[in-house]
């Protein structure tokens, strides 16, 4: 397969109608046809249900859909190449979710909410929910297997200077320890593969390295690389099969094949995009931006193409509201402190509207 043999000319050619995104969708999903009823597992029983006027049929709203459903003979249910996926429920035209995720998986930096609202004419909500659900699907499989061989471990800090903000900033009370307020990562990089694993962690000592890394490498067989910090040279070096380490501190970067060389270009790049294209990244979302960056450099020496076609084979089963993705950042309502509802109590309508006007000329507002 020729490099780029999937670019936005060549596929804006392939997918021209909304039947067509359909199938080219079902192309890298199913290589054309289900396998079986996505609801009662039947092999072999299901058919693709022709429009009468053979284009597009007409919905219970009444509009006329180029959707593309398929029955089941065995239970009688109806689905799409969009069922038990990110894209389960979208209103979003497959044509633009395809285009997306395309832009996606080849920008090398990474795509932005408002780029999106941008290019296809979509709501920042919408933008930015269609970008965490793809990023959803290109998180790891939870049943992954163990990293073994030669493992790079390193970490960084993402976050603002705090030299930078003004000394008044409530966020420079109480930065702990580590004097900062920055998030600390940990990547995991194989040396063979170029796969990485990255995990967001409260701190970088010893005892709360040791159990992430037991999640995803098989310490007893692995070479661990890292510098010469002291979280790794005690508990975690013992737990590992053999470790080496460079010392930064004297200006050493490689010796005999040791280094953290690898993990360090992956931040440098991690932190370019960040800074670059998303400007911002908050606590809560962090994890999700890292799968991100994970899956592209893990896929570099793929083409466009089959990057695309892996990150559609992990769209099964990975739905993800947009409800539950921003109730961390809702907005908390505080009740009425006691001794408020007390006086405002007998008051007519009138007299707690002028009583509110009252306090705002004041700028108390609620005491």
């Amino acid at each position: 397969m020729a490099k780029n043999s999937l670019t936005i000319p060549s596929l804006a050619l392939k997918i021209a109608t909304e039947a067509d995104a359909y199938k080219f969708l079902e192309e890298l999903r199913w290589d054309g046809e289900p396998d079986g009823c996505l609801h009662c597992g039947e092999v072999g029983a299901t058919y693709l249900i022709r429009p009468q006027n053979g284009v597009s049929r007409k919905t219970r709203t009444g509009n006329m859909s180029e959707r593309r459903v398929w029955k089941c003979r065995a239970c009688k249910g109806q689905f799409s190449v969009l069922t038990g996926t990110i894209f389960h429920g979208t209103k979003i035209p497959v044509r633009t979710w395809l285009f997306v995720i395309v832009d996606m998986c080849s920008a090398k930096n990474g795509m932005s909410a408002r780029e999106v609202e941008r290019k296809y004419g979509v709501t920042p909500k919408t933008a930015w929910h269609m970008l965490h659900r793809i990023r959803e699907a290109m998180t790891l499989e939870p049943l992954a297997g163990l990293m073994r061989g030669t493992i790079q471990a390193d970490e960084t800090w993402i976050g603002g200077n705090p030299k930078n903000r003004h000394r008044k900033d409530p966020r420079e009370q109480g930065r702990g320890k580590w004097g900062s307020d920055k998030m600390p990562v940990l990547s995991l990089v194989d040396t063979a593969t170029g796969e990485v694993r990255s995990r967001v962690v409260p701190d970088v000592t010893g005892a709360t390295l040791l159990p992430v890394m037991r999640g995803q490498v098989d310490m007893a067989v692995t070479t661990l690389h890292t510098d010469a910090s002291k979280s790794y040279t005690g508990t975690i070096a013992r737990q590992a099969k053999a470790h080496a380490y460079v010392t930064h501190e004297r200006d050493e970067y490689v010796r005999d094949g040791v280094s953290t060389n690898m993990a360090e270009g992956y931040f440098s790049q991690l932190k370019r995009s960040i800074d670059g294209t998303h400007h911002h990244v908050s606590r809560e979302h962090l994890q999700r931006y890292l799968n991100e960056f994970d899956f592209r450099y893990s896929t570099c020496e793929m083409d466009d193409h089959e990057r695309v076609r892996t990150l559609i084979e992990r769209v099964p089963g990975r739905r993800l509201s947009y409800r539950p993705l921003t109730r961390s950042q809702a907005p908390q309502r505080t009740a009425p402190k006691p001794q408020q509802r007390r006086r405002d109590a007998g008051l007519t309508l009138d007299e707690a509207m002028e009583r509110a006007h009252r306090q705002a000329a004041e700028g108390r507002g609620d005491v």
